[in-house]
Order: C-alpha cells, then sequence, then structure tokens
C-alpha cells in the first residue's frame, strides 16, 4: 500500500493500531494521549463499532477491559497519560504475570515539563518495575512501525508491550508512510485457566515465566530495528547514547556544528547490555541523552563507573524539564562557536484562566462568600478545569495532589476536627475516583460537603463525554448520601444569593452532603450551536 498520511503523533499510533489488526482501544482521556482515541472514534472503524473506542471512566477499568479482550484473543490497546499509569498499577503490574493472549498495547504518553500535569514521572521505571518490554520511538514514522511492532511481538511472547511517548511527540505533525492493513484476528479466548487464576501457586509458576523471558526480551532488543548506531568520527573520544525522542535533539546538534559524534539510538527496552558494551568502551567519555528521569544514566553508570557517563545527574543536562536543543548545545559546543538567540520582548508568559462564561467562575464566587465567615477557609480541590481556581481574581482552593483526593483529603481534615471540611470536584474526576471516596465519608457519617461542578463533559481535555451526566445525584443517593442533603444549584450570576445560601446551608449541615453545580462548558456549548447551525 506505501500511503502517506500527515498526522499527529498520538494520531500515528491510532491509525497504526487500526492497520495492525485493532479490535478495541480503552482509555481515559489525558493530556498528551487524548487524541490517540479521539482518532479512532472518528474513524470508520470506530464510528462502525469494527473498533471498539469509548471511553473508559478511569485507567484501571480501561486497562482490565484491554486485558479483557486479549484474553478474548483480539488485539486491544489501552492508552493513558503517565500519572494515569499510577491508577493502572494493580492490573498492569499482574498482567506481567498473567500476560496477554492477543496482542496488546499500553500506550502511556509522559509529560517532561508538567505542560498539563503534576508530575514528570517516567514511564520507563513501570516497564523496569513490570519487567516488561518497552518501545520509544524517536519521530512520528518509527511510532507508526514500533505500534504494529509491538502487537506481534506481544502475541509471539503472551505480554503486554509497551509504547512511551511524550508531550512533543504526540503533538506534533509529520507525514508517514503506511502498510498494508492487517485483518482482526478471531474470537479465540485463553483456556489456560491455571496462567489467568493468580492464586499463590500459579502466581509462583507465572512469575518464573516472566523471569524466564528476560533473556529473549533482552536479545529481541539487541536484535531490535529500533536500536542502531550512527557512526560519526572514527577517533572521536566522545561518544552519545540518546533515547527514544531524544535522538533528534543529538542529531540537530551534531549536524547543526558538524560534531560528528558518534550516536548510539535506544528505543527498544530492556536495555541491549552488548551493544552498550560494545559502543561504550570506544570512548573515554559518554553523553546519555534521555528525555525524562535519569534512569539509565544511573543504570550504566552502575555497570561501567561514574568516570566515563555524564548526563542529568551530574548537571551536564538539565536535571528536569524537556530536553532541548539548546540544553545539548551547552554540553557538547564551545561557548564561543554559539551566536546567542534573544527571546523577542513580545513573547511574554501568559497564565491559564477560566473561559469567559465558565459556570466554574460564578461557583467560585458563591464559594468564596459562603466560606467568608468562617476563620479556617480552606478547599479542597481536584484535577480539572476548575483548579484554575487557585489563581487570581478567585484564589479558592487550596490544595489539587491527584484525581480524587479532594474528597477523601476533605474527609480526613473533617476527621481532624476543620469544619466546614469542603471538596470541589468535576463530574468526570467525581466518576474517575471521586465515587470511592464519598462511600468512605458515608461509611464514617465525615461532616464534609462535596461540590460537584458538572459541565457534563471532561472539558479539561476537550470536551469528551463525562462517565455519569445525568447521573450524578442518582450515584450519590446509591452510596448513601442523604436524599435532603443532595442539593443542585445552577452556578449563574442571577442565582448567586441562592446558591450562596444553599452552600451556607450545607456547610453548617454536620454529615455528608453533596452539591451539585449543573452547567454546561460553554466550549461544549459553542461547538454544539456550530454544528445545529
Amino acid at each position: 500500500m506505501n500511503e502517506q498520511e500527515l498526522l499527529l503523533g498520538a494520531e500515528v499510533i491510532a491509525r497504526a493500531a487500526i492497520d495492525e489488526g485493532l479490535s478495541g482501544v480503552y482509555a481515559y482521556p489525558g493530556t498528551p494521549s487524548t487524541e490517540i482515541t479521539e482518532y479512532i472514534q472518528q474513524t470508520e472503524e470506530g464510528r462502525t463499532g469494527k473498533v471498539r473506542s469509548a471511553w473508559s471512566v478511569n485507567e484501571k477499568t480501561a486497562y482490565e477491559a484491554a486485558l479483557g479482550m486479549s484474553y478474548a484473543g483480539k488485539r486491544s490497546m489501552v492508552c493513558m497519560k503517565h500519572v494515569g499509569l499510577n491508577v493502572a498499577a494493580d492490573a498492569f503490574i499482574n498482567s506481567a504475570s498473567t500476560g496477554s493472549k492477543g496482542g496488546m498495547v499500553v500506550v502511556v504518553a509522559d509529560d517532561p515539563s508538567m505542560h498539563s500535569s503534576q508530575n514528570e514521572q517516567d514511564t520507563r521505571y513501570y516497564a523496569r518495575f513490570a519487567q516488561l518490554p518497552l518501545l520509544e520511538p524517536s519521530n512520528q514514522q518509527e511510532a507508526y512501525d514500533c505500534v504494529r511492532y509491538a502487537f506481534a511481538f506481544s502475541e509471539a511472547l503472551e505480554l503486554p508491550v509497551i509504547v512511551r511517548i511524550t508531550t512533543r511527540l504526540s503533538h506534533s505533525r509529520s507525514t508517514i508512510i503506511r502498510r498494508a492493513a492487517t485483518l482482526p484476528n478471531p474470537l479465540k479466548p485463553d483456556t489456560n485457566r491455571q496462567k489467568w487464576i493468580l492464586l499463590p501457586a500459579n502466581a509462583r509458576r507465572q512469575y518464573q515465566h516472566l523471569l524466564d523471558l528476560q533473556p529473549q526480551l533482552t536479545e529481541a532488543a539487541e536484535m531490535s530495528p529500533f536500536n542502531r548506531e550512527w557512526v560519526g568520527k572514527e577517533d572521536s573520544t566522545t561518544g552519545i547514547i540518546a533515547f527514544g525522542l531524544a535522538y533528534n535533539y543529538v542529531m540537530e546538534v551534531n549536524t547543526r556544528f558538524n560534531l560528528q559524534l558518534p550516536v548510539l539510538k535506544i528505543s527498544q527496552y530492556p536495555l541491549p547490555e552488548k551493544t552498550i558494551r560494545n559502543f561504550t568502551q570506544r570512548f573515554q567519555r559518554v553523553l546519555i541523552v534521555e528525555e525524562g528521569y535519569p534512569i539509565y544514566e544511573e543504570l550504566l553508570k552502575g555497570f561501567f563507573g561514574n568516570e566515563k557517563f555524564s548526563g542529568r545527574m551530574d548537571g551536564t543536562l538539565p536535571r528536569t524539564g524537556e530536553l532541548t536543543p539548546d540544553a545539548l548545545i551547552k554540553a557538547l559546543v564551545p561557548a564561543e562557536a554559539v551566536q546567542p538567540v534573544a527571546t523577542p520582548a513580545i513573547v511574554a508568559a501568559r497564565p491559564p484562566e477560566l473561559c469567559q462564561g465558565c459556570g466554574h467562575r460564578d461557583l467560585y464566587d458563591a464559594l468564596n462568600e459562603a466560606m467568608d465567615s468562617f476563620a479556617n477557609r480552606h478547599v479542597f480541590a481536584d484535577i480539572g478545569c476548575y483548579t484554575l481556581g487557585a489563581l487570581p481574581p478567585y484564589n479558592s482552593i487550596n490544595t489539587c495532589v491527584d484525581m480524587g483526593a479532594s474528597v477523601t483529603m476533605a474527609k480526613g481534615a473533617a476527621d481532624a476536627g476543620l469544619h466546614p471540611a469542603v471538596a470541589v470536584i468535576g463530574d468526570s474526576t467525581f466518576t474517575h475516583s471521586g465515587i470511592t471516596g464519598l462511600l468512605d465519608a458515608v461509611n464514617d457519617k465525615a461532616a464534609v460537603t462535596i461540590l460537584i461542578s458538572d459541565n457534563y463533559t471532561t472539558a479539561m481535555t476537550g470536551g469528551q463525554d463525562s462517565g455519569a451526566t445525568g447521573r450524578i445525584a442518582a450515584i450519590c443517593e446509591g452510596v448513601g448520601v442523604d436524599s435532603n442533603h443532595i442539593r443542585t444549584i445552577v452556578p449563574l450570576k442571577k442565582n448567586h444569593a441562592e446558591n450562596v445560601s444553599v452552600l451556607k446551608e450545607e456547610f453548617a449541615y454536620n454529615g455528608v452532603s453533596v452539591v451539585i453545580a449543573c452547567r454546561e462548558c460553554i466550549q461544549t456549548a459553542r461547538r454544539k450551536k456550530k454544528t445545529n447551525v
């Protein structure tokens, strides 16, 4: 076929999976992974149901459903951002022991520099922890090839295979060449019950099997087409080991300044130890260039000693944030050979803010007034657009830690004697991981007020379906909240006085209360209006 397409990196992942016979994708929206599932939903395969592509309520349910499809013999993919893998970790780690049946690819999008995340964690640690193979493409074409390779590799070894991408690859666009598509697998459930039932006797056997596979995984990395050397000057005393996307920055600087430094590119793990040993022994100095944590710099220093290697651990490259060509220039090029480029004065940082017309604005206005009479003014919040309530002019919230933490932190504060103990959480985050915390509060008869800001969508990541639209009150009553203390308000300026009154009444209640603030996201409302014109 060899058809060319211009796609975002995230879309390339999706296209490759469909071309390789995907039967289902499972995901919870999270930047920078969201566009993978969105692309599949918009294809003919997604629209007609040939590829299952609806959103899951969180990453754990997504992972387990993908594992179930793999158990049935079909090819599945699960997608999430890096912190989403924390949510899915229980199923993820155990799936290394059960293995898979149909090809199962786990796509995790890391976010160096924390463009839209709480931390910079590196998924490669999870791969080492679980002892699963990981592919880290360096560009869009390689992403396409990696995903197609990953499905076949997964089926050959009956293991899930991780594909790690980062924000820059996910959100940049390039032309790719597609290959002929593969038909989906037929339904063929796994009949090996001992493999899938992790009772201790089976789990011990399966863990030993995973250990026995490690030499095969290493040998596959030794032979991988994604691990290769770029040959530079034969007499160079410096070599570079570049991992995944970092290879592009290395080659940009290498070419721009005609350095001709030899480069070993690594994009398949576990580490190809023989290849690395043969490369590193040729040089006096080896620069380790990896996007994310200095995981392999630390490991290689352990193998070969500290004196030869440099990178993020010793400050040769910045310890935090995304890698850039400028960072590599400082590490590799004498300062006198570089012409400094000043940033134009017109380029100024602009802090994010809630959209004009956003219902969260009116909710925070009401919340601030309702809290004015309390000396202890603490509001626990969560992850979503409404987190911007931490910034001026609202300054309404005091915490944002992880998905669902607003509810459980408010409960813990109430247990400590804080009153009022108030949580703000969005509708999608509530169904993702807030319901279980609410059940804890009900069981403990905690004096908490939970404000669920329901804008009928997963707004922060672009307006995907929310798991409980129209059913939040019923869910709250179902987990045991007194129906008399499940209140609904509409956050509009004309309702301000009434909303403040409702909030004050529920703050005064010595038990669990829920206030649902219902108002459609202004962005999704605009899109609907345009569609209906």
